[in-house]
C-alpha cells in the first residue's frame, strides 16, 4: 500500500507538471496581462464616418467596452501605416492595438542570417543605408533623377540595395524609416522621401526603426503574447545561393521557431510559393497543417501557365494536397450586386466550398476611401465606397459574409475594434 504523503507528493508533482506543460503552450498570465490594448482614436473616427444603419449601431454599442486581443487582427510588417515596417517599435504599436498575430516577412543577408524585410531588394526604399557608408556596397548606387534642358524628366531616380549585399552585422546597424522614394530626386536626401500623403515620418528617426533578425523577432513576439505569421519570401538572387538552396532556406525559417521552442500551433507560416507550402506540409507537419498559401493573381485569370488557384478544381486540389489556409487579397474576395452593395466575389464562395480556410490582405493600407478611389486593395468595389466608413463595411462583410478567419491590417486597431465588438477570436 502507498503511502498517502507519497501518494500526495506524486499528484502534487503531476498537477505542477501538468500547468508547466499548458504554460509552454501559451503565453503567460504576466505576458498577457501587461499588454493593456490601446486603439487610439482611429476606429472612433471610421465609425463617426459611417451611413446610418444596423452595422454602425451596432459597433456605436461597443465605444466604451474594453478591447481585446484577437486572433482576427494580424499586425501587416507591424503597424505599417504610421511606424516603419518590420521594426521593433511598429510590431510593439501592433501588439499594443491588439493584434494577435505578428508577421515577419522573411529575407537573408549575404552571410545567410535571416532577417525581417518585407523584400530582400527593398533597403534603399525602406532604411537609411544610402546616407550610410554601406550605400558603397549596394548592388546598384543611387543614380539621380536626370532631366533635360527644359526641365523635363528623362530617367527617374533610382537605387538597389539587398540584404544579401549585407552581413546580418551590417543589416543591423541600418535604422528603418518609412517605404518611400522620390523618383524625382537629384540628391539622396530627396530620394529618401516620398512618403505618402496619408502615412507621416512622425515615427520614423535615428533614435527609432530599430530592424531585427527573425531570431529576435521570435523572441519579441514571445514576449508580447502574440501569435507568429512569418513569410518566406522569394530570394532576389539567383537560387541556390552560395550553395544555400530554397529548400535549406524553407526548413532554416522553420529551424529557427523550434529552437526557440515555440509551439507550431502558434506559427502560420506563409509562402507565396506553392513548393514552400508543399515542403512544409511533406516536410514539417507540425507546422504545414496550419501554412497559409498566398495568392496574389486575378482569379479571373485564365491564362493556363500560371500555377496559382483559378478554378473551383484547383482549389480543391490543393486542399486534397494538404494546403487548409488560403491567402487572397481584399478585392479578390469582395464585389458589388445591383446596387452596389458589397457582397462576397464567386471566388470567396468557391474558396469556402472547396473547404479552406481565408486570411485576407490588406486593410489600411490605401489613401482616402471618401473620393471613391481605395486602389489596388479596393479595386473590386470602387463604385461602393461612399465615405471613411467603408472600410467597416467591408470588414463587415469579409468576416460575416467570407468567412475569413483574420484580415491583415496596416493598422491594426481598427480590426482589433471591429473583432472585440463582434466577438471574434
Amino acid at each position: 500500500m502507498k503511502h498517502p504523503l507519497l501518494t500526495a507528493a506524486v499528484l502534487l508533482i503531476t498537477a505542477i507538471g501538468v500547468t508547466l506543460t499548458a504554460q509552454a503552450e501559451q503565453p503567460s498570465s504576466q505576458q498577457q496581462s501587461h499588454q493593456r490594448i490601446e486603439l487610439g482614436p482611429r476606429p472612433y473616427f471610421l465609425l463617426s464616418q459611417m451611413n446610418e444603419g444596423p452595422l454602425k449601431s451596432r459597433l456605436e454599442r461597443c465605444q466604451n467596452s474594453e478591447p481585446r486581443r484577437t486572433m482576427f487582427s494580424i499586425g501587416h510588417r507591424g503597424a505599417a501605416l504610421q511606424f516603419p515596417e518590420h521594426t521593433e517599435e511598429s510590431y510593439r504599436a501592433a501588439a499594443k492595438m491588439g493584434a494577435g498575430i505578428l508577421e515577419c516577412d522573411v529575407t537573408f543577408t549575404k552571410d545567410k542570417e535571416l532577417v525581417c524585410r518585407h523584400s530582400q531588394c527593398d533597403l534603399h526604399t525602406t532604411t537609411n543605408i544610402l546616407e550610410t557608408p554601406l550605400a558603397a556596397k549596394c548592388s546598384k548606387p543611387f543614380t539621380p533623377a536626370q532631366y533635360d534642358a527644359a526641365g523635363n524628366l528623362l530617367a527617374p531616380a533610382s537605387a538597389q540595395c539587398c540584404t544579401s549585399d549585407l552581413t546580418v552585422e551590417e543589416f543591423k546597424s541600418l535604422r528603418g524609416k518609412m517605404d518611400a522614394a522620390n523618383p524625382m530626386a537629384r540628391t539622396v536626401a530627396e530620394y529618401m522621401g516620398g512618403t505618402a500623403n496619408f502615412r507621416t515620418d512622425l515615427y520614423a528617426g535615428p533614435s527609432s526603426g530599430t530592424l531585427l533578425t527573425h531570431k529576435e523577432s521570435i523572441a519579441l513576439f514571445k514576449s508580447l503574447g502574440s501569435k507568429m505569421t512569418p513569410e518566406l519570401k522569394a530570394a532576389s538572387v539567383t537560387m541556390p545561393f552560395d550553395g544555400f538552396t530554397q529548400q535549406q532556406y524553407a526548413q532554416k525559417m522553420i529551424d529557427e521557431y523550434k529552437a526557440a521552442g515555440v509551439n507550431p500551433r502558434r506559427v502560420f507560416a506563409q509562402s507565396f510559393n506553392i513548393a514552400d507550402v508543399l515542403y512544409w506540409i511533406d516536410h514539417e507537419q507540425s507546422f504545414g497543417r496550419q501554412a497559409v498559401y498566398l495568392d496574389d493573381i486575378d482569379p479571373t485569370d485564365t491564362d493556363p501557365n500560371n500555377d496559382l488557384p483559378a478554378s473551383f478544381d484547383e482549389l480543391r486540389q490543393l486542399h486534397s494536397r494538404g494546403v487548409n489556409i488560403v491567402a487572397p487579397p481584399m478585392w479578390a474576395l469582395l464585389s458589388t450586386d445591383n446596387v452596389d452593395r458589397i457582397v462576397p466575389s464567386r471566388y470567396a464562395r468557391d474558396i469556402k466550398h472547396a473547404g479552406l480556410d481565408i486570411i485576407t490582405w490588406t486593410l489600411e493600407r490605401s489613401g482616402i476611401l471618401a473620393d471613391g478611389d481605395g486602389g489596388w486593395y479596393y479595386q473590386s468595389i470602387n463604385n461602393a465606397l461612399k465615405n471613411e466608413g467603408s472600410t467597416f463595411e467591408a470588414l463587415h462583410v469579409l468576416a460575416r459574409d467570407v468567412g475569413v478567419r483574420g484580415v491583415f491590417s496596416d493598422w491594426p486597431a481598427t480590426t482589433s475594434y471591429y473583432a472585440s465588438c463582434m466577438g471574434l477570436e
